[in-house]
């Protein structure tokens, strides 16, 4: 008798019929659970390590007979024992609307357990009102001082010239990349001008492509318009565990708008995860929330009693830290190496790695690039074994974009006007850079009115187009991931310009290792999501 057989024989008739509600099949040794109640799942799954029972016999015995028996598990194993890690066997999804970007950034910088899709400044537009009032975050402490007016007024200035300038500048892009100077594929599948489109079909299908990268196209211009308290939407997925920690985190926020998303996230968790993230407000959490804020405030306190303060030039990427060539490539050699060399310590492999010579080092790092035909075949782990740190200046807007990304290290500081801001040349070229600067210096006046006495909240009127400080810290295998996504063509102007130069520090400092990189796109682009376009126009078409 083989295991399946044991399976079949497993459960009886009626307790088959009990268990085609809650799972997906009760005579497989693979199944789903489908079972409605969330922290039901997770308990089945966490007592996989406390019994020798079959999970379905589990629920037979234990759940079935108790509708309380997953909460009761989860009281006992989290409070009582403090088992953090079961509390991932919980999942939850949140949607947040009408968030500002300053409170979204917050959310977004927990970068383990939790994915989230934002609202895109790229393909929707903020010239729309709601009950006659643009779409920014009316910050409470701010609407509470004597200068609520000045702060009103400005984001009201901000959103009356983005509004005011989307149609032009629809328009100009138009005339400056013509329909009729693009390319597309027509019904046989070749690429032709517009002008020698002959079925209807394919023109619709060109107007559609073309429409859609040209709104892109002036939403990307236009979005250093747009300030930090532009109000968007988020939504949420992710484990108990780090939900728990998420509302922890805004629990000790400084910011009321984040605190009270905290209190109402916690209250709609309450309602599918309630057992994963109780913790995050009570006792124990409240002493974590107390450990957040003094590490805030003595950061601060330190920062303030030994650096001193200076002026930074201007840049938008600098290398800070890298290792010697030789020495990263005997490390990433080593790795490389490791798994297949069953016996040898990875000392060992590594003091082996350190006395080959340059030839040899060169034809492995080679070999292994080779092999990568495209951007979606990411380097072997190996890759993983020498960073770099990168300082970074860029507008905010970039930064949204480069935020994104998870298996790094990122730290940043709170949004200022002190560093000036970036004007896309379609603002000048469309006449329009007097009033995009009188936004900027509307915004830094009321900034300056706001930052001594409430430097978190004054950065709900700075401007996308402002330029932030962060950090970057990230191994070659992360970093050819960043670089190659993010110099596609279609990506933003911006961002693509960052990785660029990142790329050219990189290959500066390791020119062997920086071979791995293999998929950089350096060029520039009029319209960056024409080809993008064009490919999703032609997946339409196949679905018809």
């Amino acid at each position: 008798m083989n295991y399946f057989e044991n399976v079949l024989s497993e459960f009886s008739e009626s307790e088959k019929k009990i268990l085609s509600h809650h799972f997906s099949n009760s005579d497989e040794p693979i199944f789903a659970i489908t079972t409605p109640r969330q922290v039901d799942r997770g308990a089945l799954m966490s007592r996989y390590s406390r019994t020798d029972k079959s999970m379905r016999r589990v629920f037979l015995d234990e759940f079935i007979q108790n509708e309380s028996r997953g909460e009761e598990f989860y009281n006992r194993v989290l409070l009582e024992y403090g088992d953090d890690s079961v509390a991932e066997l919980g999942e939850g999804q949140i949607a947040i609307e009408g968030l500002s970007n300053i409170a979204v950034k917050k959310i977004e910088d927990r970068r383990i357990g939790l994915s989230y899709l934002e609202k895109s400044s790229r393909y929707v537009s903020w010239d729309k009102k709601i009950n006659g009032q643009y779409k920014f975050f009316r910050e409470p402490d701010i609407m509470a001082s004597r200068r609520a007016d000045a702060y009103i007024d400005s984001c009201n200035l901000d959103f009356e010239v983005y509004s005011r300038n989307l149609q032009p500048m629809i328009s100009y892009i138009k005339e400056r990349e013509p329909i009729e100077d693009q390319k597309f594929r027509n019904s046989a599948g070749d690429e032709v001008p517009f002008a020698k489109l002959r079925e209807e079909e394919d023109v619709k299908s060109a107007n559609r492509i073309y429409a859609a990268t040209i709104k892109a196209k002036a939403l990307d211009v236009l979005r250093g318009i747009l300030p930090a308290s532009t109000l968007t939407n988020v939504g949420i997925t992710g484990n108990g565990r780090a939900f728990e920690y998420l509302l922890t985190i805004l629990y000790a926020s400084n910011l009321k708008e984040e605190k009270e998303i905290a209190q109402r996230m916690h209250v709609e968790l309450d309602k599918t995860i309630r057992s994963f993230v109780k913790r995050s407000d009570d006792g124990h959490g409240k002493i974590l929330q107390a450990y957040l804020s003094e590490i805030k405030n003595k950061s601060e306190s330190f920062g303030k009693k030994f650096l001193v303060d200076k002026k930074s030039k201007d840049f938008l990427v600098q290398m800070i830290e890298a290792e010697q060539e030789k020495k990263a490539e005997a490390k990433v050699i080593s790795g490389l190496l490791y798994e297949r060399s069953s016996g040898l310590t990875y000392g060992e492999i590594l003091r082996q790695a350190r006395k080959m010579g340059p030839m040899t080092r060169q034809k492995i790092i080679n070999t292994f690039t080779e092999m990568r035909k495209n951007r979606r075949q990411r380097p072997p782990r190996g890759f993983e074994m020498t960073e770099y740190t990168f300082d970074l200046l860029t507008n905010f807007g970039m930064f949204r974009d480069l935020h994104r990304h998870r298996l790094l290290t990122l730290e940043r500081q709170l949004l200022t006007t002190r560093h000036g801001f970036s004007v896309p040349s379609e603002i000048v070229a469309l006449g329009i850079k007097k009033d995009f600067e009188d936004c900027m210096y509307k915004a830094r006046e009321v900034f300056d009115l706001l930052s001594d006495k409430m430097p978190e909240q004054a950065q709900y009127v700075v401007n996308f187009a402002y330029k932030y400080n962060y950090f970057i810290k990230l191994n070659l295998r992360e970093a050819t991931h960043l670089i190659e996504l993010r110099t596609v063509p279609q990506g933003h102007q911006d961002y693509r310009m960052v990785a660029q130069e990142m790329f050219r520090l990189i290959k500066k400092k390791h020119r062997n290792l920086s071979r791995i990189i293999k998929f950089v796109d350096l060029k520039t682009y009029g319209l960056e999501r024409l080809q993008s376009e064009k490919r999703i126009e032609e997946k339409r078409r196949r679905l018809g």
